[in-house]
């Protein structure tokens, strides 16, 4: 449990699924059908039975590179140390409209005030578009809506950043012919798409942990999307936390660290 004083907050990135969420294709596909209701069950302890139906593509979601390119890794092939990443948020909310595309010029502004992005970074692009959510018909918008540009995706490709991730429906238009899909899932990259909440990370500094269901050659699944917002060089008394901590920091200045749970005990 992490609690108040903690170095860092948990802040949920992910979109609630129901059925009238925005999609695609005007329908997401998302069902919940009840099975079995607490009256009906014959044994002294009730149980609610659920059933799902949904498009791999629902919601917030991931992109594995099979999505695009023949023979790329699936869903179940991502390496659970590689869906844990640095985290830098791209705010481009006061010049995106529906025709705006991330430019390399919005990146360069981006690195002039913050730094070069390091490689093995997410790369989140903050549109303002999510304020749409709950409004389908305006977020989806016959599919125009704020996107990346090829080139600034091949300016990213060029960092060596391992993600990106958009709060519109997608990192391209239709009408562009997925470049940056092409791109990034063929570089072996990941996609994630509809994030929310950005108005809760900070521009640098922060970690994201994207965390897919385990779909057997699943070439997308909804994704619980958490950030890791640092709050600063604050200790606790937890070793597990501060391991963690310890840890992520070290990512951030470029090491190579494949921290377990046995590791932060060890260090006890």
């Amino acid at each position: 449990m992490i609690t108040a004083g903690a170095p860092f907050s948990l802040i949920d990135l992910s979109h609630s699924l129901d059925s009238n969420i925005p999609s695609w294709d005007s329908d997401c596909g998302f069902h919940q059908a009840m099975v079995l209701d607490y009256c009906d069950a014959d044994e002294q302890a009730q149980f609610r039975v659920m059933r799902l139906q949904l498009n791999a593509g629902a919601g917030t979601h991931i992109d594995a590179p099979s999505h695009c390119i023949p023979g790329g890794k699936g869903v179940d092939d991502l390496n659970l140390n590689d869906l844990i990443m640095p985290c830098v948020v791209i705010d481009i909310t006061d010049r995106a409209d529906e025709a705006y595309c991330l430019g390399c010029d919005d990146i360069t502004n981006f690195e002039q005030l913050h730094g070069i992005i390091g490689d093995g970074t997410a790369v989140i692009v903050k549109t303002g578009w999510a304020k749409f959510w709950h409004n389908p018909e305006k977020y989806r918008n016959n599919l125009r809506f704020p996107a990346v540009s090829i080139e600034a995706a091949q300016l990213l490709l060029q960092r060596g950043v391992a993600a990106l991730g958009i709060d519109t429906l997608s990192s391209d238009r239709p009408d562009s012919g997925f470049p940056v899909h092409q791109a990034f899932l063929g570089a072996g990259k990941i996609l994630i798409e509809n994030v929310a909440n950005l108005d809760a990370m900070n521009p640098t500094g922060d970690f994201l942990m994207a965390l897919p269901l385990k779909i057997k050659h699943g070439t997308e699944s909804p994704v619980r999307l958490v950030g890791l917002r640092m709050n600063g060089g604050i200790t606790t008394q937890d070793p597990i936390v501060d391991g963690i901590v310890q840890g992520l920091h070290e990512i951030r200045q470029g090491q190579s660290v494949k921290m377990t749970a046995m590791d932060i005990f060890n260090e006890e």
